[in-house]
């Protein structure tokens, strides 16, 4: 059965045998524990949002390893990183890339933005003003730039990891409802437990650089043609009609519970269902069932929900109305 849901995402289940670049996926799990400690959901969770070629946005304090993570994640996979620090006063063009004068030839070539990568690392992206984060949108959903007029497309694979401190921080900013449901999947990293913590430290008193992700050991298990071929492997896989029913269902249930302003959009299912294919093929299905559905709910709806106020001063929050739905919505037999 696939794994159930945390906090952060979905728990690392074994990978069945069987397929070779299924197998091979799952050793980036392994490798991405090498450096980073007790975050297995967030890892599997990385995992499913680039092979169902979507984005995902990590939300912890400060200091629980999420850019990290994200480091990591590229280096044991082969791929192009680049990080965008995002500051209050950084501009779009520093996000996309921009014409500038060549005095030399008296033109103005385009200069790539750091945006023309396998992974962006798009670090602390509330802490920008929404002028500058509404610069990923385009990026994120077409895969491209569009500057002075001309479509530049992005490398393939792209995937946008980014990473967001709580809203109640000083100097951050909300994101944009229409960026957030640009992201696949929110996952949350919490603050570890003590025994995961002592591991921390133990790696550090060893030697560990977190700026050296390859002083841990990561080493590179797949490159950019394995990713393609997994991503074309997901798409493969099916979905039955009852199973896509369900998802309606859980979609139409959160539009209608009394404590929602704001439901699941039909954007939402898609997303839902594509998350859920990659978990079905990362844990050896051919086809998605409830369960897949299930452990993919909370990280690919969390953000799509908005609360109402008054629900929100009694302390509801959009895990616990997920839950609720969940447990309210009939599932196929």
């Amino acid at each position: 059965m696939p794994a159930a849901t945390t906090a952060s995402g979905p728990i690392s289940g074994p990978t069945p045998g069987g397929d070779p670049l299924r197998e091979v996926l799952g050793r980036v799990r392994t490798e991405v524990g090498k450096a980073v400690v007790g975050q297995e959901g967030a890892v599997s969770g990385m995992i499913v949002g680039l092979l169902a070629q979507g984005h995902v946005l990590l939300e912890g304090v400060p200091g629980v390893a999420k850019t990290l993570l994200v480091r990591s994640l590229a280096a044991a996979m082969s791929l192009d990183t680049k990080r965008i620090q995002f500051t209050p006063d950084l501009m779009p063009g520093d996000v996309t890339g921009s014409l500038v004068y060549d005095a030399s030839t008296g033109t103005f070539p385009f200069r790539e933005g750091p945006v023309f990568t396998n992974v962006l690392l798009a670090d602390e992206v509330n802490r920008t003003p929404p002028k500058t984060q509404s610069a990923l949108l385009e990026a994120m959903e077409e895969r491209q730039v569009s500057v002075d007029g001309a479509a530049r497309m992005l490398p393939d694979p792209f995937f946008v990891a980014a990473t967001m401190n709580p809203i109640e921080f000083e100097g951050t900013y909300t994101l944009p409802e229409a960026q957030l449901d640009r992201f696949l999947m929110k996952l949350t990293l919490d603050l570890p437990p003590r025994e995961v913590e002592w591991q921390v430290l133990r790696r550090h008193a060893d030697g560990f650089v977190p700026r050296d992700v390859r002083s841990a050991g990561i080493v590179p298990v797949v490159g950019v043609d394995e990713v393609r071929a997994a991503q074309r492997a997901v798409r493969a896989v099916g979905a039955r009609d009852d199973v896509l029913a369900y998802v309606v269902d859980l979609a139409r249930a959160t539009r209608q519970a009394p404590s929602v302003r704001i439901g699941v959009s039909p954007r939402g299912s898609t997303a839902l269902l594509a998350a859920a294919k990659a978990w079905a093929w990362l844990t050896g299905y051919d086809a998605i069932t409830p369960d897949h559905v299930q452990a993919m709910l909370l990280p690919v709806w969390r953000h799509r929900l908005r609360i109402a106020a008054d629900a929100e001063l009694e302390g509801v929050d959009a895990d616990g109305v997920l839950q609720q739905v969940l447990e309210q919505v009939r599932v196929p037999i």
